[in-house]
């Protein structure tokens, strides 16, 4: 069973924020923080996991496994990157399958060629409208859980077709079934504006830190009429800042122990040592 929050979230039309999360540490950070939904983000899982570019390099059987992790280890709804269902049809309904048996909530699902790239690199090519209307159909199909488990329609067209083919795709979608829309890589307020107000089903943004979308305050985008928005990079970009901060104090000065650190005992308990301390403390021998 899929977790309601994102539903009853989207149902109450109050805007809210998701951060993406890369890998574990993330994911245990984002539920101390509060964050009750996160995003399984295809670039960075790929990047963190395998230290591969979102290019369609990494397997189904390696994000699913990734995903499940996720689900595992973080309490909050997990919306997850399915890049283009891995394929044709049948790979479509085997990813839904798959996604959901892992624990995922929400799937997103793009109108790119496999193998797929970066929404916010160049070299995108997208599949017809009338392929992409059929993965939604069969996406919507598969699902087990049609109540709580959520399709995303994303299309890639706006570098390509404009914002006149972007619009149109993506109306198309939501007559599949597709139960949010992604308009992908839009490069103003205006173009925000736009999408938003032309559909009624939810509208989700994409704040790609460095991407080719503007990354205005939330309140804006709560203004622009959007349901929501994901921040996929930011964990990722904060994260490799202050290693390769720390890394070159250690090279160049030696300084092992910055004055900003996370609590390491919090970190611990975090992880979830306290229950193996506890176990010791009831079955390990004297």
């Amino acid at each position: 069973m899929a977790n309601p929050i994102l539903r009853q979230r989207l149902a109450s039309k109050e805007f809210f924020v998701i951060p993406g999360v890369q890998d574990m540490i993330a994911a245990v950070i984002a539920d101390k923080v509060g964050f009750d939904v996160i995003y399984g983000t295809g670039y960075w899982v790929t990047a963190s996991a395998h230290g591969l570019p979102d290019a369609g390099i990494a397997t189904y059987t390696q994000m699913v496994d990734r995903m499940a992790t996720l689900a595992r280890t973080s309490k909050a709804a997990l919306m997850a990157d399915g890049d283009t269902g891995y394929g044709g049809l049948l790979n479509v309904h085997h990813t839904v399958r798959g996604y959901e048996d892992a624990g995922v909530t929400c799937i997103q699902l793009e109108d790119q060629e496999f193998p797929k790239k970066c929404g916010h690199t160049p070299y995108k090519r997208l599949i017809s409208q009338e392929d992409m209307v059929r993965k939604i159909q069969v996406a919507c199909e598969a699902r087990r859980d049609k109540e709580n488990f959520l399709i995303i329609a994303r299309t890639d067209a706006r570098q390509s077709e404009g914002m006149d083919g972007t619009l149109r795709r993506l109306e198309a979608y939501v007559e599949a079934g597709a139960d949010i829309v992604f308009p992908e890589a839009l490069t103003s307020e205006e173009e925000m504006a736009k999408a938003c107000s032309t559909f009624e089903k939810p509208v989700m943004a994409n704040m790609a830190n460095g991407g080719l979308t503007p990354v205005p305050n939330a309140s804006v985008l709560k203004d622009v009429g959007y349901a929501y928005a994901i921040y996929p990079s930011l964990t990722s970009l904060v994260a490799a800042k202050a290693m390769e901060d720390a890394l070159i104090n250690l090279k160049e000065k030696g300084i092992g122990e910055p004055e900003e650190l996370f609590n390491f005992k919090e970190f611990c308990e975090m992880i979830g040592f306290d229950e193996v301390w506890a176990f010791e403390e009831k079955w390990a021998e004297s």
